[in-house]
């Protein structure tokens, strides 16, 4: 498998790129709803977005944001 991206740097980048916006906007999600331990998990395991979609989709519905932690709030 790493034969295959390090030869092929255009998937490696595609990975990426599809990657990044699904960590992130999980990561955030995790963070406002204070679920450290999803954060940490989503933070360290690369799924290449599985694991961040099932979080967004599914996990994080069942949840209220944590008050106080609206980085928007003054």
């Amino acid at each position: 498998m790493l034969e295959l991206l390090l030869d092929n740097k255009l998937l490696l980048v595609l990975l990426a790129v599809w990657t990044l916006p699904w960590k992130g906007y999980s990561l955030w999600k995790a963070a406002r709803l204070g679920d450290k331990v999803w954060f940490v998990v989503l933070l360290v395991i690369n799924t290449v977005g599985i694991l961040e979609i099932i979080y967004i989709f599914f996990v994080s519905k069942k949840r209220e944001p944590v008050k106080g932690n609206d980085i928007f709030q003054k």
